[in-house]
């Protein structure tokens, strides 16, 4: 057993849970945050490869309303352009209301089929640092958690913020 996956493990166990399906989920995490450290040269190989590019300007627009189609194609034709400049493309998540924990696990761990796990790390997150977020939830906070909690609910401004919050590795 890795160092890293003994330190999960130990800290896991230790840690008083509600259950002990969630001990056993948090070692699920810490395996795959092992691996996605150990496939991808520590995590940091996209950033090296991205700080290296020069920057090409872009004001953005700022719509007051919903584009229709035509400038929804011309936004999305220019997105293109940018990432092809950058040696980039675009990948398509499947739309289910869990595409921005898929996102988020296809970027963290290589596979968007992690999403569940990226959601409980968000939604523990969230649990812990309360106070940093509730002032930017728009309802009840427990009614906020327990609906971030739920497979196929769209995770929003809040939960990127604390998935940005989050170590993953």
């Amino acid at each position: 057993m890795s160092e890293q996956q003994e330190r999960v493990s130990k800290s896991s166990s230790s840690s008083i849970s509600s259950s002990t399906q969630e001990s056993e989920e948090e070692v699920t995490i810490g395996t795959l945050i092992t691996e996605a450290t150990n496939t991808t040269n520590s995590g940091k190989s996209l950033g090296r490869r991205l700080s290296h590019l020069d920057s090409i300007p872009h004001t953005p627009r700022v719509n007051g309303k919903i584009p229709d189609f035509n400038n929804a194609t011309i936004d999305h034709e220019s997105l293109l352009e940018r990432l092809g400049t950058y040696g980039l493309a675009e990948y398509q998540i499947e739309g289910d209301g869990n595409c921005q924990f898929r996102a988020l696990a296809d970027q963290i761990f290589r596979n968007p089929d992690y999403h569940k796990h990226v959601r409980k790390a968000v939604v523990k997150q969230l649990k812990e640092f309360r106070k940093h977020y509730e002032g930017y939830v728009p309802m009840e906070y427990k009614v906020y958690l327990k609906k971030m909690k739920r497979s196929g609910e769209w995770g929003d401004h809040v939960t990127l913020q604390a998935a940005a919050d989050r170590s993953f590795g």
